[in-house]
């Protein structure tokens, strides 16, 4: 399996280490060892892991709390895997691989991209996976391809990834990983060229879309890397890989992101003989002076939810869920008893923050990016393939901008 199915090299150097040597641990006493980690970060930042292996192993060795050579050492070991022909090795090294990444996390490394990595490598290393492609010849390219940039030998890797594609011109990899040989020669015009062919190949894969963004990053075009990010996030919302993009994103541009904070004062609960309770503190419902007494109407909908409605606007589903339309419903049915109200003159900071959402056609969005569950998650497909730019409007307007302020300016009167 190609450890850059998941996550490649030049996203590593170009986002997680766009502070150049800054990412490096601490000086150390030795300098033989401060010249083993410049040497190992020249070999990495050139795409050569494989050689850069036999260093790292032993720069943890001897520093064991650099998180970043950790991470650089996982990203080594799983590009070992692209030459190794034993499958039982390749699993081991997957397995190694592993245990360096949550190395970096315990010694300090936050970066969503970490937690991806540990999570997408199942605990004893897992299978192969699927090929590249169903044709023999394009596959036996691209793991060739693989192997050349694994040694840092792009011009190599370039030639079999195009001709790869001839052979099967629906090969997404093979020409999201041209694009990445033209990032590292930086010619950005090449590098989006062959980005915008993986899109156009699969535009419901977020990596394309995250990838074209790191030539604009390199550039500085940060608004332009920016909607990059948001297309990927909005395509797999779910992935930790696209959420990864966009919180690099914000770190180098200093931008305060997050989803709105809405808080349903209780907690909404099935018991096992399938009964519907709500626990909600009794002081909301009691002398509420900004609507919040509308919270006890989010229980009841969605008891109704689970006692009958799923099953009329679910017939083809055997069990009941916890879906969008319950959600919204129940939500929208809050904002209107608040509403219902008369004598109040403002709403709490979450009533208003959803009447606002709703009234711009934005409630499914935040549901879907902000509160989904398993069963919510579901619906996301097929409400993307109709609503992408309400989706892309949502993370734009709500989620890229600094919420210490929003909150209390949409707590206004009611309209």
């Amino acid at each position: 399996m190609s450890f850059r199915r998941t996550v490649k090299a030049p996203f590593i150097v170009a986002m997680l280490c766009v502070f150049a040597l800054s990412c490096l641990a601490p000086a150390q006493s030795s300098d033989d060892l401060q010249e083993m980690k410049k040497k190992a970060l020249d070999l990495t930042n050139h795409e050569n892991y494989v050689e850069a292996l036999p260093l790292l192993e032993k720069i943890v060795s001897l520093d064991p709390k650099d998180h970043e050579m950790h991470l650089r050492l996982g990203f080594a070991l799983m590009a070992k895997t692209n030459l190794t022909a034993n499958a039982e090795e390749r699993k081991q090294l997957r397995v190694r691989a592993r245990e360096a990444f949550i190395n970096a996390r315990k010694t300090g490394d936050n970066h969503p991209v970490v937690e991806a990595m540990i999570d997408d490598i199942p605990p004893d290393g897992g299978d192969d996976g699927a090929s590249f492609s169903q044709n023999k010849a394009a596959r036996d390219l691209m793991e060739e391809a693989e192997g050349f940039f694994s040694q840092g030998k792009l011009d190599q890797a370039l030639e079999d990834y195009q001709k790869a594609l001839v052979l099967d011109p629906k090969l997404y990899e093979a020409a999201l990983f041209s694009g990445d040989v033209y990032v590292h020669r930086e010619d950005w015009t090449q590098a989006e060229f062959w980005y915008q062919k993986a899109i156009a190949i699969d535009p419901g894969k977020e990596r394309a879309y995250r990838y074209s963004a790191t030539p604009f990053m390199k550039q500085k075009k940060y608004d332009v890397a920016r909607d990059r990010y948001v297309e990927a996030y909005i395509t797999e919302p779910y992935s930790k890989f696209s959420a990864g993009g966009l919180w690099q994103w914000s770190k180098i541009t200093q931008t305060q992101i997050g989803h709105p904070e809405i808080k349903i004062p209780g907690n909404f609960r099935v018991d096992d003989k399938g009964a519907v309770n709500m626990d909600i503190d009794v002081s909301t419902l009691i002398g509420s002076t900004d609507g919040s007494s509308a919270w006890i109407v989010y229980g009841g909908v969605r008891a109704l939810w689970h006692k009958e409605r799923f099953a009329a606007a679910f017939p083809n589903e055997k069990t009941y869920r916890h879906s969008l339309l319950e959600e919204a419903d129940a939500l929208r049915s809050v904002v209107h008893a608040a509403t219902a109200d008369k004598k109040l003159k403002q709403l709490s900071p979450s009533l208003a923050l959803l009447k606002e959402l709703d009234n711009k056609g934005l409630l499914e969005p935040y549901i879907l990016l902000a509160r989904a569950d398993e069963g919510i998650s579901q619906d996301y497909p097929a409400f993307l393939a109709h609503n992408r730019d309400k989706l892309r409007l949502y993370v734009q307007d709500y989620v890229l901008k600094p919420w210490a302020g929003a909150q209390s300016q949409a707590a206004g009167a009611k309209q």
